[in-house]
């Protein structure tokens, strides 16, 4: 269990590892965990949110392809894998910023935001890059799932 330390420190909710390590939550079972699950746990709702984001990926780099072991080689190994690309914005967005304060509609955003990159992060899906009013995710990359597709919608 000492990745999913790791991992916590590096989110700074390392105070959250005896209460994983105590349910069995390693790093297979993160990206599964509901709001729900995470208030069981004890996390406060900042730390939820904030958990919740890095599992989406929010925070980290996009995941590269392992370079090829082989001494002088430069290229990588293939993979052929089925991935299920999503990409969702907001219905009505570009007419509600002409009606509200900007401040507000930045709000607005970043609640939708968190709020996207939180499902996303549930059903196993990484968050690839978010553009305005839009997200764009990933479900079956970085980590294979049979039912990516279904894990999408």
């Amino acid at each position: 269990m000492s990745d999913l330390r790791d991992w916590l420190r590096r989110h700074k909710l390392e105070q959250y590892a005896e209460a994983f390590e105590a349910n069995d939550i390693d790093l297979d079972v993160l990206a599964e965990l509901s709001d729900r699950d995470l208030e069981q746990l004890g996390l406060s709702l900042g730390n939820r949110r904030r958990l919740l984001k890095a599992i989406a990926g929010q925070d980290v780099e996009t995941p590269q392809p392992p370079r090829s072991q082989s001494a002088g080689s430069s290229s990588r190994d293939a993979e052929r894998r089925q991935v299920t690309v999503l990409f969702a914005d907001m219905v009505g967005s570009t007419a509600l910023s002409g009606k509200i304060d900007p401040e507000l509609l930045g709000s607005l955003l970043r609640r939708y935001q968190d709020a996207a990159a939180g499902a996303i992060g549930r059903y196993g899906g990484f968050v690839a890059k978010f553009m305005g009013d839009g997200v764009l995710a990933y479900f079956g990359f970085p980590h294979a799932f049979e039912d990516a597709a279904e894990r999408a919608v």
